[in-house]
Order: C-alpha cells, then sequence, then structure tokens
C-alpha cells in the first residue's frame, strides 16, 4: 500500500524546499496549490462554475481566469474564499486520487498543500509533517521572493492556521530555521517511511 504524507507549513517556512529534497530522493510530489491554479486555467467545468460565482469580470481578454482579480474578491472576504474553495478543493482531490492511483508502486508519495489542514486534505493522508521557521525569518523570505511588503505577508499570515496550531494537527514537525540541518532529517524520514513504513 502506497502511504500518504501531508507536507504543509506557514507562508515562508520552505515547504517547496522540503518537497525538492523529496523529489531528490526519488519520491512523488503532489503539489496541491500549482494543481488548483492550473484546474482553473484548464478545467472547463471548474472555470464555467467559478465565473457563475463571481461573474465575467473575472476573465482576462483571452478568456482565462485573472487569479489576481479573483484573489483580490476573495482575499478580505471568508464568503466569497469559503466558496470558492467549495469549487476548487473537490477537483483537486478527485486529481490526486487520479495521480496517487497511478503511483501505486511507490513506498509513499507526498502531498504538499499550504492549507492541508484548513482544507480537510490531512484526511487524506497517513502521516503530516509541518516545516517550521521563526515568523521574522519567514517574512524575509517572502519578501525576497514576491518583493511583497512586511504587512500583506503578514495579512496572508492571518488567513492560514497559526504555526502553533499547526503543530498541534501534525504527526511530525520538521524545523527549517537558519540553525537546524533539514537535510539529513528529511533523509531519516525517508529512510524509515521505505524501510519500516512509518515516521519513527
Amino acid at each position: 500500500m502506497t502511504l500518504v504524507i501531508g507536507i504543509t507549513g506557514g507562508i515562508g517556512s520552505g515547504k517547496s524546499t522540503v518537497c525538492k529534497i523529496f523529489r531528490l530522493l526519488g519520491v512523488p510530489v503532489f503539489e496541491a496549490d500549482l494543481v488548483g491554479r492550473q484546474l482553473l486555467e484548464t478545467d472547463e467545468k471548474l472555470k464555467s462554475r467559478v465565473t457563475g460565482l463571481f461573474g465575467r469580470d473575472i476573465l482576462t481578454t483571452g478568456g482565462t481566469i485573472d487569479r489576481k482579480k479573483l484573489s483580490g474578491i476573495v482575499f478580505n472576504d471568508e464568503d466569497k474564499l469559503k466558496k470558492l474553495n467549495e469549487l476548487i478543493h473537490p477537483a483537486v482531490k478527485e486529481k490526486f486520487i487520479n495521480w496517487k492511483n497511478k503511483r501505486r508502486n511507490c513506498p509513499y508519495v507526498v502531498h504538499e498543500a499550504a492549507i492541508l489542514f484548513e482544507s480537510g486534505f490531512h484526511e487524506m493522508t497517513d502521516y503530516t509533517i509541518v516545516v517550521t521557521a521563526p515568523e521574522d525569518q519567514r517574512i524575509e523570505r517572502v519578501m525576497k521572493r514576491d518583493g511583497e511588503s512586511e504587512g500583506h505577508i503578514k495579512a496572508r499570515m492571518k488567513k492560514q492556521y497559526s504555526e502553533d496550531y499547526k503543530k498541534q494537527l501534525a504527526d511530525f514537525i520538521l524545523p527549517n530555521d537558519n540553525n537546524s540541518l533539514i537535510i539529513p532529517e528529511i533523509i531519516k524520514i525517508d529512510n524509515n517511511l521505505k524501510r519500516y513504513g512509518k515516521i519513527r
């Protein structure tokens, strides 16, 4: 049986870096956020439902969904964000199930999602890992990466579960601060999953 390892963490925690290391170890990684964005572009049924909910003003001149405009609509409106997620999450879940079924010979796969717990995707996993880092380091990373202001990053952080709460929900905590050696920890997790079928 192929195990599913859910990986999450706050903005700037380094989830993507962790997933890159798992990929280098030969582990298939499903990026839920990326798949969600791709579905908004390629799934006509989903696109139709989203435009039905938010209006055709969210479309670009080329007929694709303007994700920046859509984000602007839902960012400060919890109800609209909830409705959008209710459309996207089932489509992402279906994609994941199909993707996982094609990888039945793998000892385990990784399901990476920024809102793993918030979306309920953790219910599809066998273990969950939360990547952590101090808030000031996370803000600095995102400012360098995306060029966003500190205020905007903090506002985004408030939209997700707090790191402390995620740590309570997780099976394993993976510190990714400037003092921790993260690669040996990931290799240890990988060895235990491939050898024993569990995180020890």
